[in-house]
């Protein structure tokens, strides 16, 4: 099967296109019973036209919920959803026109696949011959065309999910919401699928509202990332922003890896860690910030002081594991008090080191940050 073909990125490429929708969440919560903590828990977020938006967080973060709520699967408690600045809170689903692709697909499996693509149109008394031709469009913009006679269980599930994605844009909604669309898919597939989607996003202009607990796929689709915790929205970035400079631990941690010390900041451009104080370059931090972050390929490792490279904040670590990943190995690390952290290094690099070995951390003081708990 084919994962993609070249074809203009530009929206007239195709008349399944729309305005994106701009979607704006006001002070939403959502409780589903007395004395149970809130599934979302007063949640404000501005979605802009067109833009790709991922909620990202662990099982039962509220970020489903959420999705449920904008879509109108689930009624809010309290709070306000507006669509280009009019409240559709108490709207029925179906008045929404929204796009919707689940987990499991959700396709019908008595109906052709072009019979399940056509399905929303059918509901919105689009004539035959239209029908027709936006099915075939559809088709063609998800690589399935010539499929059009065969059933759901004569797919591969890759196929399946890219018949759920051509049945929820086939109407040109203005707003299409994924609820892990991918997850059920191995690997291989879920990265070719995740091309598709992103290029789906570029060519068609609508806004999609993405829900996936796996921090790799929203890194690689986002436009920006709203990160969930506990029903709360804890940051809202760009990709590069959350990871390069996550505003407290709960990030630093959730978003790819990260070597943690906890220490306390001297305001005189110095952070303590223990015995060790390092040097700090940034003027704007304060005292909650109480722990210091360095992402795993910024750091160095050292068979000894001696050898760590001049004007590096360096850290004692025994090596507990070693992971060869083709370009790159992976050294996971222990330090003394208990933190545990990693390194990636090229292959070749000046440090051979085996599990067991006691050796030095290091990082340039511009390659870290601080964080509040």
């Amino acid at each position: 099967m084919k994962t993609s073909i070249a074809r203009p990125a530009a929206p007239e490429a195709t008349s399944i296109s729309a305005s994106g929708g701009r979607v704006e969440l006001v002070d939403l919560s959502k409780r589903y019973g007395n004395g149970e903590p809130p599934a979302v828990d007063d949640i404000s977020l501005d979605i802009e036209p067109g833009e790709f938006i991922t909620l990202l967080g662990p099982s039962g973060s509220g970020k489903t919920t959420t999705l449920n709520m904008i879509v109108g699967f689930t009624e809010p408690t309290s709070g306000r959803i507006r669509l280009g600045g009019r409240d559709i809170s108490r709207m029925p689903p179906h008045k929404r026109n929204f796009g919707m692709v689940f987990q499991n697909y959700a396709l019908f499996p008595h109906l052709t696949v072009a019979q399940n693509v056509a399905f929303p149109l059918r509901e919105r008394k689009v004539s035959t011959v239209e029908t027709t031709r936006l099915v075939g469009e559809a088709l063609d913009l998800v690589d399935l065309g010539g499929m059009e006679n065969r059933r759901p269980h004569e797919l591969s599930g890759g196929q399946q999910q890219r018949v759920a994605l051509a049945r929820a844009v086939v109407f040109s909604p203005s707003v299409l919401l994924l609820d892990e669309p991918l997850s059920a898919l191995d690997r291989k597939l879920r990265q070719s699928l995740q091309r598709e989607i992103k290029r789906l996003h570029k060519e068609l202009g609508l806004t999609f509202v993405f829900v996936t607990h796996d921090q790799d796929e929203a890194m690689t689709l986002s436009d920006r990332i709203a990160i969930f915790d506990r029903g709360r929205i804890v940051s809202v970035g760009t990709p590069a922003d959350l990871y390069h400079r996550p505003a407290n631990q709960f990030v630093a941690r959730f978003l790819g890896e990260s070597n943690v010390f906890a220490g306390r900041y001297r305001g005189t451009d110095v952070y303590e860690w223990h015995d060790r104080k390092w040097t700090v370059t940034e003027q704007r931090y304060g005292a909650e910030e109480r722990a210091l972050v360095v992402r795993p390929e910024r750091v160095g490792v050292a068979l000894d002081e001696e050898s760590v490279p001049p004007g590096r904040n360096a850290a004692p670590a025994v090596v507990t594991d070693v992971s060869f990943y083709g370009t790159y190995y992976r050294i996971e690390l222990a330090y003394g008090d208990g933190a545990v952290g990693c390194a990636v290094l090229p292959v070749g690099a000046p440090a051979a080191v085996d599990p067991g070995a006691a050796v030095v951390a290091h990082w340039r003081p511009e390659d870290q940050v601080l964080v509040s708990e």
